[in-house]
């Protein structure tokens, strides 16, 4: 069914993302009304993926369980992470080594772009957010927080273990050194943004001079963190090397971060009264992957540059995992121009990442997506100028198809 040749799916699916950005304090409810539409609709008047009915929905949830259990358990496991990171004192000792004036913004910044090469996004993304609390007070500009966001999502872009996207090219067949081609782009856009939102932040709240007095750092709970993100990161490059079709059926990767925690909460207790609130905001972007994953998307436009650039807008708002999958089916791109696009292109929109849902629990004043894109418009700026680097330094070099589908695991949208 469609209406004006627009299928009623994407038209639910638009309403949703519209009640989204205009009811940012009720995010949630809308979120879950719109999921909760979206799969009547299909179930009395469509079907999913070719299967109609309860049988088709019973289909999709089998497909997408262990991505959504991936997300729910690393949402829920870095919040917990990101609060052993600010109590072990690092934070408070960093101004030791920062500069003292919007410099010292940026070097945060690109601190969390070169985690975010080796870590998951989300992590370097909550990592950035709790060193921003404790260097700025808790006064922190939505533009800076659109610019942790950006950073965490353009470290990944070029590692083939910085982000599930350029994950998923990996296990496809596509070449590690194809993908860090990405970062052509990605430090550009870093450069970019990472100026304006550091001078934003400072103007508002210049970052704190001196360590406080007394502070110390507690090594315990940086070695908890130290664990936890080992953890993730030894299950993730594991199985991709030794047998990748576990991930697809096994959501390992929140697993081992929940046995870290588990393992080490004798060492140091976790604050266990930050789940809640960090549950609602998963179940916020989890309502957005179902809605994503229920939408009739079957095939790209042809592969080109023009389709690579705007895939990542359109990742700002739909789910890039199922658009990384349909690009590695229909071939003939060039993977670092779609690592980038697809993995920066989120930054645009505070739900447009698990990063930027993860960093919008911590700080919520960033739920707003007027002001997200009002205070982070750089973030747009610096994708284009990126790209277009990309593209006049290395050129496009597309691929044939090189496989014939593609994982659906993930660890981050």
């Amino acid at each position: 069914m469609s209406f004006a040749g627009v299928p009623i799916d994407f038209i639910l699916f638009a309403l949703t993302l519209a009640g989204v950005a205009l009811f940012h304090h009720h995010t949630l409810a809308v979120a879950l009304t719109g999921l909760a539409a979206i799969a009547l609709f299909k179930l009395g008047f469509g079907d999913f993926g070719g299967v109609a009915g309860v049988p088709g929905l019973w289909k999709l949830l089998g497909h997408e369980w262990v991505t959504v259990a991936n997300l729910l358990g690393l949402l829920l496991g870095f919040a917990l992470l990101s609060d052993h990171f600010e109590r072990s004192g690092l934070p408070a000792l960093l101004p030791r080594f920062l500069p003292d004036d919007w410099k010292g913004g940026f070097c945060l910044l690109l601190l969390v772009f070169v985690l975010s090469s080796f870590l998951d996004n989300i992590a370097a993304a909550m990592i950035g957010g709790s060193m921003a609390a404790v260097l700025y007070r808790r006064r922190v500009h939505i533009g800076f927080l659109a610019g942790i966001v950006a950073a965490s999502n353009a470290g990944g872009s070029g590692s083939v273990v910085g982000d599930t996207t350029t994950t998923m090219m990996w296990i496809a067949g596509v070449r590690p050194g194809q993908v860090f081609e990405a970062y052509a782009a990605a430090v550009t856009a870093m450069l970019i943004f990472g100026v304006f939102a550091a001078r934003q932040q400072h103007a508002l709240q210049p970052i704190m001079k001196d360590n406080p007095e007394g502070a110390s750092v507690d090594s315990a709970r940086l070695g908890i963190v130290a664990v936890i993100l080992l953890a993730a990161m030894g299950a993730n490059i594991f199985f991709n090397l030794r047998d990748a079709s576990v991930l697809d059926r096994v959501p390992v990767i929140g697993i081992a971060v929940w046995l870290a925690i588990g393992l080490t909460s004798a060492w140091r207790r976790p604050t266990w009264s930050l789940l809640p609130g960090a549950f609602r905001g998963s179940m916020f972007l989890l309502a957005l992957v179902m809605c994503a994953a229920m939408m009739p998307v079957q095939k790209l436009p042809a592969a080109s540059w023009q389709t690579a650039l705007g895939l990542g807008f359109v990742s700002a708002i739909f789910d890039n995992i199922p658009l990384t999958a349909l690009a590695l089916r229909q071939g003939g791109y060039d993977w670092g121009f779609l690592a980038y696009a697809v993995g920066f292109g989120g930054s645009m929109v505070w739900f447009g990442s698990s990063a930027g849902v993860a960093l919008a629990n911590m700080y919520p004043e960033a739920r707003s997506v007027g002001a997200w894109l009002k205070a982070g418009w750089h973030i747009a700026l610096a994708y284009v100028i990126g790209f277009f680097v990309l593209l006049a330094v290395l050129g496009w070099h597309p691929d044939a198809p090189v496989a014939p589908s593609a994982p659906s695991h993930t660890t981050s949208p």
